[in-house]
């Protein structure tokens, strides 16, 4: 049934708990707009909170919230088979949900749109003829279902956003540590070293995050039970729906490479040479082969690609060798439970040697930037050097390596900062804030700050 509610609809979510989101105030600046406000559609991996997000933000920022799922719902779906006049299809929704539609009290919410074409379609005749309605939509595959030639995307006429997995900060907040947060925020502001017991109780708490992650299923299984050992099957049950969309959404051959592409990830990532190899996901792999895999892996928000540069210029995005590149997956937690690496090695990072512990924490860096929309890169020369990450923040150019431990000894940082002078440079470890030969030192827990 469609829902017409004063109270959030319970999806991944514990009684009496509100998962707090970043996006939230993005939203908020939306709903607010007097002016060109369009309908928003909010994309994402599925199951990183999309529905829960835009449902609780109704709840808590309008009169009612109009929910309706365009999966399950067949009767309000084939109506947009019709006219999709937008009149028209207000006029139906309140006999769906049983309460008026009133332009600025009610959020009216399109869940599963991407099975539902002419619905997307819709969303450009709602911008121009009744702009009054506050309309926001959601879709486990909207990257995948708006790449497909037949759908005629409202280009133009829609406000995209994106909703990631929990980043660290958002996990800190859930896990009731906001004060910690606010002192890890100050620190990196002036740069002064946290007294040693926060420190470390930071890093413990990151340890936590490389085991959970940050998808809300994960962290909530966390809260609810105040132990790690119920987290793997949640995210089991998780990973297991993300191989069932790729038999369900995509043809049997190209599922094939999908999930091939998607399984060789950790055996990638814990090579020395991190780029992304064909031939470990399939003998004889070709880009030919998997290039499409690879594409709806990215467009499903499932991986994050990290795109190889040859010159730390400006503008980074010129000097992109495209042929060459990293994935990553979405969420460190589910790299986690992919790769097998036990809970213990994590916990006791820093007293043990595991090499695939730097494949953890560059996943969970590219995780952190992503979520920041910052445009993944990394650069290598020659096979003598690779750093991990180059940002591009205006007109500066920010060179960032990421270690595990406190060793931070390397070569390639001091390599491209000696060839190409960057803005400034940061190193992500595990040791605490501070700045040494021109290198600001971040650790690992800050990276939300960077």
């Amino acid at each position: 049934m469609p829902i017409c509610c004063n109270k959030p609809i319970n999806l991944e979510r514990l009684p009496n708990y509100s998962m707090k989101r970043k996006i939230t105030n993005k939203l908020i600046v939306w709903k607010n707009q007097l002016k060109n406000r369009m309908p928003l559609l909010l994309y994402g991996a599925r199951q990183v909170g999309k529905t829960y997000t835009l449902t609780e933000f109704g709840v808590q920022h309008y009169k009612n919230v109009a929910y309706v799922n365009l999966e399950t719902n067949r009767s309000v779906s084939s109506y947009f088979a019709e006219n999709i006049e937008p009149e028209r299809i207000i006029r139906f929704l309140e006999t769906e949900v049983r309460q008026r539609i009133i332009p600025g009290e009610t959020l009216i919410v399109f869940d599963e749109i991407q099975t539902c074409e002419r619905a997307l379609t819709s969303l450009k005749y709602f911008n121009e003829n009744m702009p009054e309605h506050h309309i926001a939509c959601a879709g486990s595959l909207l990257g995948v279902a708006i790449n497909r030639e037949q759908y005629s995307f409202p280009v133009g006429n829609v406000d995209s956003r994106t909703l990631f997995p929990l980043d660290f900060e958002e996990f800190l907040w859930a896990l009731g540590q906001e004060l910690l947060c606010e002192e890890i925020k100050q620190a990196f502001e002036t740069n002064e070293a946290l007294p040693a017991a926060l420190h470390q109780k930071a890093l413990d708490l990151h340890k936590l995050y490389l085991i959970i992650g940050g998808m809300p299923r994960a962290v909530l299984t966390y809260v609810e039970s105040s132990s790690l050992l119920p987290v793997p099957d949640a995210q089991n049950r998780i990973v297991n729906d993300y191989i069932a969309d790729m038999a369900k959404y995509a043809s049997n051959s190209e599922s094939v490479k999908i999930r091939a592409a998607y399984n060789s990830i950790p055996v990638q990532l814990a090579k020395e040479n991190k780029k992304f190899q064909y031939k470990l996901a399939q003998r004889g792999g070709t880009s030919t082969i998997f290039g499409s895999a690879i594409d709806w892996l990215h467009f499903a928000g499932v991986v994050l690609k990290c795109v190889r540069i040859e010159h730390g210029f400006m503008p980074v995005s010129a000097y992109s060798d495209l042929a060459s590149f990293k994935l990553y997956m979405s969420d460190v937690g589910l790299l986690t439970i992919k790769s097998g690496i036990s809970q213990q090695t994590i916990l006791a990072a820093g007293t043990t040697d595991n090499t695939f512990l730097g494949a953890l924490t560059e996943n969970y860096v590219a995780q952190v930037f992503a979520a920041k929309q910052y445009p993944l890169h990394y650069w290598t020369t020659e096979g003598k050097a690779e750093l991990d990450f180059v940002l591009q923040k205006g007109n500066d150019i920010v060179a960032i390596e990421a270690k595990t431990g406190v060793r931070t000894k390397s070569k390639s940082l001091g390599i491209f900062v000696g060839k190409y002078k960057p803005a400034y440079s940061i190193r992500i470890s595990g040791r605490n804030f501070g700045f040494e030969n021109n290198i600001k030192s971040v650790p690992l827990y800050a990276a939300f700050c960077i």
